[in-house]
């Protein structure tokens, strides 16, 4: 048995004329997740309906945008199409699969179904047509009822820290694989299921997810007030903590997530202020501290004190300012001239043995004076 494509057609009374039979889906609403197709019958054979389980040879059966169809044979999947069409049901012709964007998974999956069991021809006694809903679900919100820890960590200011955040916004997610939702999840549905069957387990198991999707986050160096920006990566983590639960149980996966506000304790808050300023501190008094030692360093520069000074420009600029610095250099290298040139700390030249030149200025008669006028013969200082 199989499908086989009927052409692209309109749905209409011509293809109510033709078929004998006709399985189809108007639309499914945003809160319905799977419902039974119901058999159509019209014309000449209105009054031959047969069983609503059993599907005759050469029926047709519909399928929209946004839905896939699954045949059922005695408790077995044995029928996939997500592409949208009109398509023959035929007996003789081999199983087919349409998969549409469903993607290659599905595939996979029945592929791990046993093959289904030889009938010799005959149509099984149960056959049914599901409709899945493969749209985006949306407009789930949540919240985190109890604090989550995030990692705060900026290497560059040597930044590492535990926080207590709370998160709420909305996700949305879709049936990514429609046979494992079957098969786990759903089984042989009576009419319609819905999406609050299963939307408080969802939401649980998503809230469990967070906290490791979360903490991966902090691998990028975010604040807290960052996180909103990074709901791309949210899904991936996401997902990668659901996919036993979600992808490979059910055929879920996460669409999209939308953080709408992060908040966290005022404590928490000012710890990570606190840490920032203390690690910037710590950086300007190392950045300090390496300034005035290249000062030192030039002080005894054999080449002149200023040649090393030059150096150290960029970092004097980067502690905020020169005055301290230059301070601390003249401190540093305050001594007298010798004649020949050399620079001394004691009472005599240690190049050439003169002696230290006393301070002041000499006068002709011979005093030594420290204004602008002798105070011996009230000579003028020269010029």
């Amino acid at each position: 048995m199989g499908l086989i494509r009927a052409g692209l057609r309109a749905v209409s009374s011509t293809m109510k004329d033709q078929w004998k039979e006709f399985f189809y889906c108007e639309g499914l609403d945003d809160d319905v997740l799977v419902v039974k197709g119901t058999k159509q019958v019209n014309g000449l054979f209105a009054g031959n309906r047969g069983s609503d389980n059993i599907i005759s040879n050469g029926s047709g059966i519909v399928v929209n945008e946004g839905q896939c169809m699954i045949i059922v044979d005695n408790g077995q999947v044995v029928e996939v199409c997500a592409e949208p069409g009109e398509f023959t049901y035929d007996t003789s012709s081999e199983p087919s699969l349409f998969h549409g964007d469903l993607g290659d998974a599905i595939i996979k999956t029945l592929e791990t179904i046993k093959n289904r069991f030889e009938m010799g021809g005959e149509i099984g006694k149960d056959q049914r047509v599901y409709y899945f809903n493969t749209k985006e679900l949306l407009d789930n919100k949540f919240g985190t009822p109890n604090p989550i820890m995030f990692r705060v960590v900026d290497s560059k200011v040597g930044l590492d820290l535990d926080v207590s955040i709370r998160m709420a916004g909305v996700y949305s997610y879709r049936i990514a694989d429609p046979v494992l939702f079957y098969t786990n999840v759903t089984g042989n549905v009576a009419n319609v299921y819905t999406r609050d069957e299963i939307d408080a387990q969802l939401k649980s198991e998503f809230l469990s997810a967070l906290q490791p999707a979360v903490g991966k986050l902090s691998a990028l160096e975010l604040r807290p007030n960052e996180i909103v920006n990074h709901n791309l990566e949210l899904e991936q983590y996401l997902n990668q903590a659901l996919s036993s639960k979600w992808s490979q149980l059910r055929g879920l996966e996460v669409v999209n997530v939308a953080i709408s506000t992060v908040t966290l304790p005022e404590e928490d808050a000012k710890a990570i202020k606190d840490a920032q300023l203390e690690s910037r501190y710590a950086n300007q008094d190392l950045a300090r501290a390496a300034a005035v030692g290249a000062i030192k360093d030039a002080a005894k520069n054999p080449g002149g004190a200023m040649t090393g000074i030059v150096g150290v420009g960029a970092v004097t600029g980067a502690v905020g300012g020169l005055e301290g610095l230059f301070q601390g250099k003249q401190e540093t290298v305050n001594g007298w001239k010798c004649s020949c040139g050399k620079v001394n700390d004691g009472n005599f030249c240690s190049n050439c043995g003169s002696p230290k030149p006393a301070a002041g200025w000499t006068c002709t008669c011979g005093t030594v004076n420290d204004g602008n006028f002798c105070s011996n013969c009230g000579g003028k200082k020269p010029e």
